[in-house]
């Protein structure tokens, strides 16, 4: 029954110790208000015992032994302070359980997001390579266009030379068919 309770206070406290520990006593408070005698009993000291260090459990064992009337009453303070020692290990290695848990949660969460990333950066990778591939054969096809474009200035040039030098020698053969006009209607031979 008291680990149900444990287990409910610190679920309901979000897993957090501190907060586990203050609601438990809370909760103690309240059934010590219910039952007068047994707060006679157990004193305020049950209070702190889940907030005690390594140390301060020494001190309140040192002081519980030191206060005990007897051999009996030493037994049964001993037994109570071992109990409260029990209760506060078993908080804490719940609270640590679930820390536990919360953390391997949250590395499975960071494990998925590292691979999504590695996917992504896969991916990026990829397309940056096309894009160098698309870049490379744009810069072949705009310098292939250029020497395209140098080639047709040099046959614009060329038919240009050609249609003068076709006129000046339609010019010529003009000249040389009206000097040559004593024989009309008869061409040389070896012209056509």
């Amino acid at each position: 029954m008291d680990y149900q309770i444990l287990e409910r206070a610190i679920e309901e406290c979000g897993e957090d110790l501190d907060s586990a520990i203050r609601s438990l006593n809370q909760l103690r408070l309240e059934s010590t208000n219910q039952n007068p005698e047994e707060a006679k009993v157990e004193g305020s000291e049950k209070e702190q015992v889940l907030n005690l260090d390594g140390t301060e459990w020494v001190e309140l064992f040192v002081r519980e032994m030191m206060s005990a009337s007897d051999m009996n009453d030493a037994k049964d303070r001993a037994s109570r302070a071992l109990q409260a020692l029990d209760k506060s290990i078993k908080a804490r290695a719940g609270a640590d359980a679930a820390m536990q848990s919360s953390l391997q949660q949250e590395n499975s969460m960071l494990k998925q997001q590292l691979e999504a990333t590695v996917q992504e950066n896969s991916l990026l990778k990829r397309a940056v390579v096309t894009q160098q591939k698309r870049q490379r054969e744009t810069e072949d096809e705009s310098q292939e266009l250029q020497g395209l474009r140098r080639m047709v200035s040099q046959y614009q040039e060329q038919l240009r030379t050609l249609e003068v030098n076709n006129y000046a020698l339609t010019l010529h053969l003009k000249q040389a068919l009206q000097n040559n006009s004593s024989i009309p209607g008869r061409f040389h031979p070896d012209v056509f």
